[in-house]
């Protein structure tokens, strides 16, 4: 599947983005969810990479990863997208 970037200013964490494209004159809906997640929940000696697949491992499973936004010393972001076909 093909990607796109759209920018989004002010997305708040656990916010939904629904997005319709038209492909082909065909329309498609897609969900999307962003969360920010705080590394204060990583256990104290625990890598960040560890922490992390954590995290994806405990998301809801309806839900699929497709991008790692940014990173800070205190947070990271997450997009993930609805599995469920939408049309």
């Amino acid at each position: 599947m093909g990607a796109i970037t759209i920018y989004l200013p002010g997305i708040e964490a656990e916010k939904y983005i629904d997005a319709e494209i038209r492909v082909n004159g065909k329309k498609k809906k897609y969900h999307f969810r962003v969360e920010i997640f705080e590394w204060k929940r990583c256990e104290v000696h625990e890598a960040r990479a560890i922490c992390l697949k954590k995290i994806i491992d405990e998301y809801p499973k309806e839900w699929q990863l497709v991008n790692i936004g940014e990173v800070t010393d205190d947070y990271i972001h997450l997009l993930f997208k609805s599995c469920e076909e939408q049309n």
